[in-house]
């Protein structure tokens, strides 16, 4: 079969190769075999690939964060051959051996390009804003990088809750997209004087809620309301910020981090709490995965990593695995 292989620390998806491999043996107790049909692409994945994530896995090891497929073995009962799931594991490959514990049934009516990017994205938007929170109805919700991956989800989620939503983003296109997903108003984050523009469109109000998985939050305390609270997702702009303690002492602003990942050791039972939450809105047709407009195929997964290091993509960037029918 075809998959990645990592077995040194690479400087950049430029340095992946697809390689035929042998075929993962039985998948063990508690595991399933899954035929993958389509991965979701991260920009966590290129952190992994250079040694630069949290988390370091022994090599050599197949990169790939998100997948959606079908099961061909089970060894669990509450999963059978045959069933469409979705969920976390090595996943830039043909076919995966993976902890049931990592997947879940995909939801009704979805394409595996759609499923392919929900385990990481949507339960990261959703704790952030409801457990980490607290977002009400009614409250001004800001978003940064709001036509990214996480970014698209906690806009579609924060309109699904009924707060009225601030995009920003660093194009005009990505700015449309946000728009076309629910944000009520659209700010280019490169315009200096885009937190006066925040102020502006909340009657001088401010951001009940910052989410942010750039590292804009030193800006956005100059827009951020009483009693704030800003959401540390990530740094995707490369640096890690010091917060001037002032800034937060002087609005009653709350700085809180969001690392979804650590809930399964230290929470685990808000999981199935924030998936069955997440599962109604899928049902209810007032959640739909964004995808970016070019869908990649396993080869050119490194391709599609690239698109998302340098801010070319919106939404969720999927390859699509195998070249049959994804909807079986």
């Amino acid at each position: 079969m075809k998959a990645f292989v990592v077995d040194k620390w690479l400087k950049g998806p430029e340095e992946l190769a697809v390689k035929n491999v042998d075929l993962p043996s039985e998948p063990k107790k508690g595991e399933l075999q899954v035929q993958v049909k389509a991965a979701g692409l991260n920009f966590f994945d290129t952190l992994m690939i250079q040694g630069k994530y949290q988390i370091k896995p022994p090599f050599p090891f197949i990169p790939g964060g998100e997948f959606s497929g079908v099961v061909l073995k089970s060894t669990v009962p509450n999963f059978k051959a045959g069933d469409r799931v979705f969920g976390s594991g090595n996943s830039f490959a043909e076919i995966v051996n993976v902890s049931a514990t990592n997947v879940l049934h995909m939801p009704k009516n979805f394409s595996f390009e759609q499923a392919a990017g929900l385990y990481v994205t949507y339960p990261t938007s959703y704790s952030a804003l409801v457990l980490r929170a607290n977002l009400k109805a009614g409250e001004y919700c800001l978003v940064h990088a709001a036509a990214g991956g996480v970014g698209i989800a906690a806009v579609q989620i924060a309109k699904a809750l009924g707060a009225k939503v601030i995009a920003t983003a660093g194009s005009a296109e990505k700015l449309e997209i946000a728009k076309k997903f629910g944000a009520d108003f659209a700010i280019n984050y490169r315009d200096k004087d885009w937190p006066e523009q925040v102020k502006k469109v909340t009657n001088g109000h401010g951001a009940d809620v910052v989410y942010d998985p750039v590292g804009l939050v030193e800006t956005s305390t100059k827009c951020t309301a009483w009693n704030g609270r800003i959401l540390i997702i990530g740094f995707a702009q490369g640096t890690i910020e010091k917060i001037p303690a002032n800034r937060l002492l002087l609005k009653n602003i709350s700085a809180v981090g969001l690392h979804w990942g650590a809930y399964t050791k230290n929470e685990p039972e808000r999981i199935p709490e924030v998936w069955k939450a997440l599962f109604d809105l899928f049902e209810s047709g007032k959640l739909q995965p964004a995808l970016y407009g070019t869908i990649y195929s396993l080869d050119t997964i490194p391709q599609g990593m690239k698109a998302i290091n340098e801010r070319k993509s919106y939404a969720k960037v999927v390859a699509k695995v195998g070249n049959d029918d994804s909807k079986l």
